[in-house]
């Protein structure tokens, strides 16, 4: 069941109490396949400021003798305390409960324990995607070993798009993707997917297996499936509401390292209101700059995002201007299943190899230097942004056999991605 907490962190003065609100789920950690697609979903048009999924349940969460700066907007933290709710209990007005609740600006936090549950917070722990597989997969990452498991869960990859390796390869890297660092307007790491050559009947096939697939090997995922209508209902935005004191989620609003999936197939010609102009700007910002901008109703302000996207569209898209765009050719229709052994593997595999530091040699980078000017010397279209792309997939190839730096092979093996990807383009 997914939890939606409001934090109340407490240093014993009632009035210096903190709040903030978090997304969790304690069923993550749960090993079978079927708990850890639990939170999993497809977002919808919300109907109304506070609306959630019918399977979740409001919580307080009070913290004790932490500092507020140790929980983070869109953080997943796991609670371990005192669960108490009493729906038959009954609360008179001179409650001195109430009482210190009144320094309190959130609406929700006035209501007695007979109306929304409180968890007195003994441990919490922030939780990174390299805790959810569970501990007894986990094993020192030797390159032999990772090769192994790349290996197979390339093939799985290719199986569910239809015999497409090339595809299946472009999907690994764009999985093991996340940003690593901000260098002024540069999102360093980021690779999103546009797979274009979808129509209705074929996203129907593959779409489904891919997203069912994705769902199977990530702690967090979220699919959209975007039309003209939802652009002009859907909430993405997250926003203040100063009269309740409480940030209305957004389907934007996103833990970090979650992976979205969108699908285009749907759209047909219309015409977007202001809401959906906004929404689509929204959507094409998350892409380029990997970040969402929250309405605090007087200004605006911009939160770093962490979300890997992954397009499916008939054409190229022109709301979300992907990272790598490759048309999908599938060749066979097949049925795809993967034993509870080989999914643990490979959750393990994406969660370790994800987050292995990057480097590069001297000499390697300066032999990159040297071939990307020479690049850009040859063909005028070559930017900045293709190199700093193709970097990134080298980058992503070396770590996705387990290795730390950077190497000539692994470099050569992208270039040659590439030169496919491009000659399927023309």
């Amino acid at each position: 069941m997914k939890l939606n907490f409001l934090l109340q962190a407490s240093d014993g003065d009632s009035s210096c109490s903190k709040k903030q609100k978090e997304d969790v789920n304690p069923s993550f950690v749960s090993s079978s396949s079927n708990d850890w697609r639990n939170h999993n979903n497809v977002s919808e048009p919300t109907k109304g400021d506070h609306a959630f999924p019918e399977n979740t349940l409001s919580c307080l969460v009070k913290v004790y003798d932490m500092p507020e700066s140790q929980f983070k907007l869109n953080d997943v933290i796991e609670f371990i305390g005192i669960y108490t709710f009493d729906p038959e209990l009954v609360i008179t007005k001179d409650d001195s409960d109430d009482m210190m609740y009144d320094f309190m600006e959130d609406a929700v936090a006035h209501l007695p324990s007979s109306k929304v549950p409180r968890l007195h917070c003994l441990v919490c722990k922030k939780l990174a995607a390299q805790d959810f597989p569970p501990s007894s997969h986990a094993v020192e990452p030797l390159p032999h070993v990772v090769k192994s498991i790349r290996e197979s869960l390339l093939g799985h990859l290719t199986a569910v798009l239809g015999n497409d390796g090339l595809a299946a390869q472009f999907l690994l890297l764009h999985l093991l993707s996340r940003v690593r660092a901000r260098v002024d307007l540069i999102t360093v790491g980021k690779l999103s997917l546009n797979l274009t050559s979808f129509t209705r009947e074929s996203v129907s096939i593959f779409g489904n297996e891919l997203t069912s697939a994705i769902q199977n090997l990530l702690p967090y995922t979220q699919a959209i499936p975007l039309t003209v209508e939802y652009l002009n209902t859907a909430t993405l935005q997250p926003r203040k509401d100063n009269q309740t004191g409480r940030l209305v989620m957004g389907a934007l609003q996103l833990a970090q390292g979650t992976h979205l999936t969108i699908d285009e197939t749907n759209m047909q010609c219309g015409t977007l209101n202001s809401k959906g102009v906004e929404n689509a700007s929204l959507l094409k910002h998350l892409t380029e700059w990997q970040t969402v901008e929250y309405d605090f109703e007087y200004y605006k302000l911009e939160m770093a995002a962490d979300v890997q996207l992954l397009v499916l569209s008939e054409g190229k898209s022109n709301i979300l201007p992907a990272d790598l765009v490759l048309p999908f050719c599938p060749t066979t229709v097949s049925a795809v299943n993967a034993g509870a052994e080989e999914l643990q593997s490979w959750r393990w595999y994406l969660a370790t190899v994800r987050s292995l530091p990057s480097s590069s040699e001297p000499e390697i980078s300066k032999m990159l230097e040297s071939e990307m000017v020479d690049a850009m010397r040859e063909d005028r279209s070559v930017g900045s942004t293709d190199l700093n792309r193709l970097l990134t997939m080298a980058q992503l190839t070396s770590a996705s056999f387990g290795e730390k730096s950077l190497s000539l092979e692994h470099w050569r093996m992208v270039k040659e991605l590439e030169r496919l990807r491009k000659e399927r383009l023309k």
